[in-house]
């Protein structure tokens, strides 16, 4: 390539993002998924533009393993550990047994009724029981679900594509009758066991060190926590262990520090890079598409769709779930809220590129189903959510305290914005009774900065900074943070201290 068709490749490729970017606000008021339009946008492009020909499977699920490395890392750092908690047993219950429960229910009408052999049925089945964590976490996020339920789906999402993808690539890299099936099972678990220890520990290293870098560039921090999640999963992989689980893990750990310097900078960097990584896998996969073959599959797909949707996923939910004592409504629309996605779509693509048997028909159902689930669960979503009684107002944000170290100083700043419902708002300076070692700053409202005293009383969407120690900077968040949650008698009413 020279300069020439690089000029040409970058505007194509700006004329796709822009295009999908507005195909996000188009979906959201038509009501379709965004990630659909990303889909299509890639079927047009191959139909519509002259030399746009892309037909690698294996470059295919390479560029698509990156993507969803991203998605996961992004997925990891928004997720709440305090909500995830609870419903840790339940979630590796779902991403786990739930995944064995599905693959068995539908890959056997696949081969009774529709005579796949077993090992296509498996693939097929396999492929669709992992539910995909783009769709999850853009969908869910916008129901106002009760926040245990959400975290529950979510960390399902974040988890079970490990033990799928590693029973994927076993069974297309592997002769029937290689491996014994009983083995199987512990391969899945040995790499899921060792991908977690991976993500553990880069995880606790990235807690330890990011607050002490020091970095010139406030803009630095998001690469380097990025870089750190990615070098997990290149980490875990190198070890042959699960590199989704451990970059999930350690975004997890690493977005829940205390310390993480601009944490909003980094949340808004790590959410960036998932959409734009979205976009590129769904235009890629739609490229990747053969409409006219696919349709050759519409038979398998209409079978193994039924058998997911009418017996599969309400199975594994409830097999899962109800030893747990869940309420049934959450089981209830657990069984419905398995939105597929990517995901399958890119594990399918991985027999596809070993050129296994009956790779086209795994490749070409899971497409159809795709879309079709895609069209029919998510608008359907928030029904359910309010059929249930699940679904619930919008309560405000916990408070985002955003830190930036002073190394030389041996000081931070914490900087944060009183949001609509906060209980800071209205309170007087004096009545924050921060710890020795932190003092409010700067006050800045309507985009004028002034010194407060103990008398300037917050309002809603002023912008506060405090100077604290790196003794007294953890004290410090906390209680800001249950002053916005309980008001200025936090500390009498919840055992804070103030």
């Amino acid at each position: 390539m020279d300069l020439e068709g690089l000029a040409v490749l970058l505007l194509q490729g700006a004329a796709v993002v822009l295009a999908a970017v507005v195909g996000v606000r188009l979906s959201t008021r038509l009501g379709v998924p965004g990630l659909l339009l990303f889909l299509l946008l890639g079927l047009l492009v191959g139909w519509a533009v002259p030399g746009v020909d892309f037909d690698d499977a294996t470059m295919a699920t390479v560029l698509g393993y990156a993507a969803l490395v991203v998605i996961l890392a992004e997925g990891g750092l928004t997720t709440k550990v305090e909500e995830v908690r609870p419903v840790l047993a339940p979630a590796v219950a779902l991403a786990t047994v739930g995944v064995a429960v599905s693959i068995a229910v539908v890959a056997l009408p696949l081969v009774l009724l529709k005579g796949l052999e077993t090992r296509t049925a498996v693939l097929l089945a396999a492929v669709l029981a992992a539910t995909d964590a783009a769709a999850v976490f853009s969908v869910l996020r916008r129901l106002h679900l009760r926040p245990r339920l959400r975290a529950l789906l979510e960390a399902e999402a974040g988890f079970n594509d490990a033990p799928v993808v590693v029973l994927v690539v076993v069974l297309s890299t592997t002769s029937v009758g290689e491996v014994p099936g009983w083995q199987i099972p512990l391969i899945v678990l040995a790499e899921l066991v060792g991908g977690a220890v991976v993500g553990v520990i880069v995880g606790l290293a990235g807690r330890w060190a990011m607050p002490r870098l020091a970095l010139p560039a406030a803009g630095l921090y998001p690469i380097a926590v990025m870089a750190l999640l990615i070098g997990a999963y290149g980490l875990a992989d190198v070890l042959h262990t699960s590199g989704f689980l451990a970059t999930y893990l350690a975004g997890v750990l690493v977005g829940n520090a205390e310390g993480l310097p601009h944490r909003r900078s980094v949340i808004a960097f790590a959410e960036g890079s998932a959409w734009i990584a979205q976009i590129g896998l769904f235009v890629m996969l739609g490229l990747l598409a053969d409409p006219q073959r696919a349709v050759s599959s519409l038979g398998v797909a209409i079978v193994a769709g039924a058998a997911l949707v009418l017996v599969g996923r309400p199975a594994a939910a409830a097999v899962a779930l109800v030893p747990f004592r869940l309420p049934w409504s959450w089981v209830l629309f657990t069984s419905v809220a398995g939105l597929r996605g990517a995901v399958p779509i890119v594990f399918a693509a991985i027999p596809l590129g070993y050129g296994v048997s009956g790779s086209e028909t795994v490749f070409d159902a899971t497409l159809i189903l795709v879309v079709i689930l895609t069209l029919g669960q998510a608008p359907a979503l928030p029904w359910a959510a309010r059929r249930l009684g699940l679904a619930q107002g919008v309560s405000p944000d916990e408070l985002e305290v955003e830190s930036a170290p002073l190394d030389q100083m041996g000081a931070s700043l914490l900087g944060f914005e009183v949001p609509p419902g906060s209980r800071l708002a209205g309170l007087y300076v004096s009545d924050l009774r921060l710890p020795d070692g932190a003092e409010v700053s700067l006050v800045v409202r309507d985009g004028v900065g002034s010194v407060p005293d103990l008398h300037t009383r917050l309002r809603v969407a002023d912008r506060i900074l405090v100077v604290a120690t790196e003794e007294s900077r953890r004290a410090a968040t906390r209680r800001l943070r249950a002053v916005s949650e309980r008001g200025r008698l936090a500390g009498w009413t919840s055992g804070d201290s103030p």
